[in-house]
């Protein structure tokens, strides 16, 4: 009798081992994203954290970001490459954060499309808990020049590795970063994709595309980016030229605000971005006016990307007057 009870107890623990090792099923109904069969809403940022004087990302500074990250509400972390280095994994999941994995189409056969190595990665970190999405590729649609000017290309490529994904993971949908509202041709040939991700820049009002979603699919989809820079090429919308944190801020409220007024067609934002980024405009040890991003005339106040003002915190993890914002949005958002 003894021991069939130790037998009993060790059956128990066992049997609650295993299920604290289980992941979240994350899953698609109708329009929305589910966890464990509760409807999900990203409350996003973009995360490629590059320290000073490199253009290689770095997560040593990844503690003190994850705590920014909780203080703003945000749940949902869009990287643009894979994390290879699983204790990252770890101590998103840790803070109750969700990731969206990016893979590239031609990264020199490391976990891309091109190669097929990205379903390696997939297979590797399919049971982590901290994967939300598996998304394919970031406005590619742009770059037909990438595809043998043929954007079909890209387009059939993508929706076969969608193909490759829901056969080897049941439990996270895939999806892709399109740039704007994708066209019936996008659409027709990427029946995979479970969830579209759309870069948007409508200056500081989204609404629009929410309607037009609605129209042409019933599928899931949220703003893989949108936002705006801190700061102003022109003086223009009452912001004065210079730094500008006050516009990043007016814009930041109004785009979220749309996001969150939609969110019977919109399953949430990733904000663009994190940190500032140094890298992408010139001299990488200073912060550079300037920048080009494709299709970016419609960046808020000012028509201009300027690509290392991005941040809602700077490369020094300084709030700005966007992080604020974001933090009354979201955790608004979390005690609705």
């Amino acid at each position: 009798m003894k021991n069939c009870i130790v037998f009993l107890l060790l059956a128990f623990v066992f049997t609650s081992c295993i299920k604290e090792l289980k992941s979240d099923v994350v899953s698609i109904s109708d329009r929305k994203i589910l966890i464990n069969k509760n409807p999900y809403l990203i409350k996003g940022i973009c995360y490629h954290p590059v320290p000073k004087g490199s253009d290689s990302r770095d997560f040593s500074n990844l503690k003190e970001d994850l705590a920014l990250m909780k203080e703003a509400g945000i749940n949902t972390i869009r990287v643009y490459e894979p994390i290879e280095d699983v204790k990252v994994l770890d101590a998103m999941d840790k803070a109750s954060m969700k990731v969206i994995i990016g893979f590239g189409y031609n990264q020199g056969g490391k976990n891309d499309i091109l190669s097929g190595t990205f379903i390696d990665y997939v297979n590797q970190f399919k049971n982590h808990n901290a994967i939300l999405m598996w998304e394919l590729g970031n406005e590619y649609n742009y770059h037909p020049e990438w595809f043998e000017n043929d954007i079909k290309n890209w387009y059939a490529a993508m929706n076969s590795a969608a193909k490759m994904i829901h056969n080897t993971d049941k439990n996270h949908p895939t999806t892709t970063a399109h740039g704007e509202l994708p066209d019936a041709l996008a659409l027709k040939m990427s029946s995979n994709i479970d969830v579209w991700g759309m870069n948007v820049y409508r200056w500081d009002n989204p609404e629009e595309i929410f309607s037009q979603w609605k129209t042409i699919s019933n599928k899931p989809m949220y703003l893989s980016e949108a936002g705006g820079d801190s700061y102003m090429t022109i003086t223009k919308a009452g912001f004065e030229k210079g730094k500008n944190e006050k516009a990043q801020a007016v814009a930041t409220s109004k785009i979220v605000k749309s996001v969150f007024s939609n969110k019977e067609i919109s399953s949430g934002v990733a904000l663009f971005s994190f940190t500032d980024g140094w890298w992408k405009a010139g001299d990488n040890t200073i912060q550079d006016i300037g920048g080009w991003a494709p299709n970016s005339s419609g960046v808020p106040y000012d028509g201009a990307p300027n690509e290392e003002f991005w941040g809602i915190v700077t490369i020094d993890r300084k709030k700005k007057e966007a992080f604020g914002v974001v933090k009354e949005l979201y955790l608004k958002e979390q005690n609705n």
